[in-house]
């Protein structure tokens, strides 16, 4: 079977290869055009288009996905699109073009956190179990009825990155063996049935830390904003980026934001109990051990995150 795959970032790349792997033939890959990374903003290829450029695939370079973009799909002459987090709404024109139509790889069990960031949703939510889903994509937002799904517990202290990264695999598995029932005339879509809840795209706000909040929220937000966009506080007006971190529940004489070096471990006052910081990146430094960067401090008395 002919498949046009359309991704974008690293957790797309298991799928492509998990496709060539079960035989299918990958006539071009859509994926958005290369941007700047790095301080440097040197211009890179996407994670899915330097896969496919080492497999010698046709790469189709796209932030929409216009007539002219179309007329490419259809020139490939797909027998169905696979569709792995490509960052871009498809339109009716192009879901058209293949007679099996587009396959979506959704990382959460649909209905339940519809849009751009559903792990991240998910480990926010505080959900104990998510998933991913196999399903037919439509003009509505992640509106189409489902092939298959598979189901992936949540850690204590899984973060949205990690969380995805094993998604990102069993998924790949779950999209060939959809793309196979396909082929074969015996894959049967079933309309979405449960709560609908949306996931939209996360912004830096996102990561911000609210200390006056309970230490659970405190720590599923900063897993879930991890590793992008990461979540931060201020400390005399300047940001600190954190990575995620651990509950302490038996310390709770601390104040919202209030910092206190407790041995070897540093804690943050919240809402409910403490929480204890493991690394930290103060403004125009590194990031550190937060017990390297605590004792560099002459003071931590007044020392609160706002």
């Amino acid at each position: 079977m002919r498949v046009v795959f359309a991704g974008t970032p690293t957790v797309a790349v298991p799928s492509l290869d998990s496709l060539i792997a079960a035989g299918f033939e990958i006539v071009a890959v859509l994926t958005r055009p290369d941007a700047p990374i790095g301080r440097k903003r040197v211009l890179t290829p996407s994670p899915v288009a330097a896969r496919a450029a080492e497999l010698g695939i046709d790469i189709i370079h796209a932030a929409r996905v216009d007539e002219a973009v179309t007329a490419k799909i259809a020139t490939a002459k797909p027998d169905v699109a696979a569709i792995v987090a490509y960052g871009g709404l498809i339109p009716r024109a192009a879901l058209d073009v293949p007679p099996h139509g587009w396959i979506n790889l959704h990382f959460s069990l649909l209905p339940a956190w519809r849009g751009a960031a559903p792990v991240q949703r998910a480990v926010m939510a505080g959900d104990d179990v998510t998933g991913a889903v196999t399903f037919l994509l439509e003009e509505g937002l992640d509106t189409g009825p489902v092939f298959g799904t598979l189901t992936e517990g949540v850690g204590p202290e899984d973060t949205a990155g990690a969380l995805l990264e094993r998604l990102s695999h069993s998924g790949a598995v779950l999209l060939a063996q959809t793309l196979s029932a396909v082929e074969a005339g015996r894959a049967a879509a079933q309309l979405q049935v449960g709560d609908v809840s949306l996931a939209p795209k996360l912004t830096i706000d996102d990561g911000r830390l609210d200390w006056k909040q309970p230490a659970l929220a405190i720590g599923r937000r900063a897993r879930g904003v991890t590793p992008e966009p990461g979540a931060w506080t201020t400390m005399d007006g300047q940001r600190v980026k954190l990575e995620p971190v651990r509950l302490r529940p038996g310390d709770t004489d601390l104040q919202p934001g209030a910092v206190f070096l407790d041995g070897k471990s540093v804690l943050v006052g919240t809402g409910s109990h403490a929480v204890e910081l493991t690394r930290i990146q103060p403004s125009g430094k590194k990031m550190m051990a937060a017990a390297d960067w605590a004792r560099g401090m002459a003071t931590l008395e007044s020392v609160v995150f706002e």
